[in-house]
């Protein structure tokens, strides 16, 4: 025979013998026993769950806990109530989509006729001018110095009118 024929069939006597009555399989047996003797068609009932409720966020119009606290002079307050406002007709400019903290200044560009800042933020380095606007609160650009791009918002005082915060963008220093 081929040495190939006696591999196949001593492979083949090893399982054979493997298929005697000389195994225990009581604990087969007792297993078995036990599921059969558990009762049928028993279900449990599905869990009962609270429904979803929903939540609304109705702060929106409110001044954001993280800015510091805008000071009112009521004397001047009641004069700014009537001058100043956001112009709503105005068309909104690209960089008014994004929060002004996100902005820091990395450079200027200045020539004979006008200056530049850069301002990093937002996915990239944007060049503004005086007049432009930034932020999501109406931020007008009214200086680009050295070292700093100074703005004015326009933000709700809390009782239906408005006010006018200055901000300040310092230039970042290589670290």
């Amino acid at each position: 025979m081929r040495p190939f024929a006696w591999m196949w069939l001593t492979t083949l006597l090893a399982a054979l013998a493997g298929c005697g009555d000389g195994h225990d399989v009581a604990d087969l047996k007792a297993f078995t026993d036990a599921a059969r003797a558990r009762p049928t068609g028993v279900i449990e009932p599905i869990p009962r769950f609270t429904p979803y409720q929903a939540f609304t966020y109705e702060a929106s119009g409110l001044r954001s806990p993280f800015q510091p606290a805008v000071k009112i002079d009521l004397a001047r307050r009641q004069q700014g109530l009537r001058k100043v406002q956001p112009d709503p007709n105005r068309l909104k400019q690209f960089l008014e989509g994004f929060n002004i903290e996100q902005f820091e200044m990395v450079g200027i560009l200045a020539n004979a006729k006008s200056r530049f800042a850069l301002l990093k933020g937002a996915g990239g380095v944007y060049r503004v001018k005086v007049g432009d606007f930034l932020g999501r609160s109406d931020g007008r650009i009214v200086a680009i110095g050295d070292s700093q791009v100074d703005i004015v918002e326009i933000v709700p005082d809390g009782e239906g009118g408005w006010l006018e915060r200055p901000r300040t963008l310092l230039l970042r220093e290589r670290s």
